[in-house]
């Protein structure tokens, strides 16, 4: 975490589906959609996480640790035309997030916890990959799967998420493979609501999702450590 990297809030809650429904129709037509999505403004995320032998990246989280990294390949729509090693960053209650494109050759290397070669890039991100490998063995732990609709406004780049159908590979690094078996780890199934945003948050937007979220409680939901509970840490 020593990289000069911009931070910005993000703010989550858990919302059920008449609360979503409501929001979103009124994003729609506040905000503009996600050009990455379908018609119905959705698209799906696959991420598989890395820790360490320690398990830093879980313990941290459960913690509470105010600075700590997460590391993760994503891939959209189950497909290996966009790969992304990335890292996220927490900083006290701010966060960042590191993201380098990558070929499925090396996107294979990394999921096989192999190090080999990393040390030669000029990839701040990687070579922190490579050292991560070789000192704490980092390796994949877990795939995390789920549907998002996304809204977006230039002002503080606001950016608001419903993540929708959270999904683990319970004990898969399967990454490319999307028939892999996945469960739920939520009980209720509720949607996941993510705002993010510079410095500050319009007050419109405030408004709007807390007259339409009436209830919601701001939670330090992490779907990373939601989708391991099926293992005994």
């Amino acid at each position: 975490m020593a990289y000069a990297i911009p931070l910005r809030h993000e703010l989550k809650f858990y919302i059920n589906e008449v609360q979503y429904r409501v929001l979103s129709t009124a994003l729609d037509y506040l905000l503009y959609r996600d050009p990455n999505g379908d018609e119905n403004n959705n698209y799906a995320i696959r991420s598989l996480y890395f820790d360490t032998i320690f398990n830093d990246a879980y313990f941290d989280k459960i913690n509470g640790t105010k600075n700590r990294d997460k590391y993760r390949i994503r891939i959209y729509n189950y497909s290996d035309k966009l790969i992304r090693m990335e890292c996220k960053t927490k900083v006290g209650s701010m966060i960042s997030k590191r993201s380098l494109k990558i070929p499925r050759d090396l996107a294979e290397q990394l999921i096989a916890a192999d190090p080999r070669g990393l040390d030669k890039t000029k990839s701040g991100l990687l070579l922190d990959i490579y050292r991560e490998m070789r000192t704490n063995l980092l390796r994949p732990v877990v795939l995390v799967d789920y549907v998002r609709e996304a809204y977006l406004h230039p002002a503080e780049e606001v950016r608001i998420t419903f993540d929708k159908q959270l999904r683990t590979g319970v004990f898969s690094k399967d990454l490319f493979n999307p028939w892999v078996p996945t469960v739920s780890p939520l009980e209720h199934n509720q949607i996941i609501l993510e705002v993010k945003y510079n410095t500050t948050l319009p007050n419109y937007l405030r408004d709007v999702i807390t007259y339409h979220c009436n209830g919601a409680q701001q939670l330090a939901i992490s779907k990373y450590t939601l989708c391991r509970c099926f293992e005994e840490l």
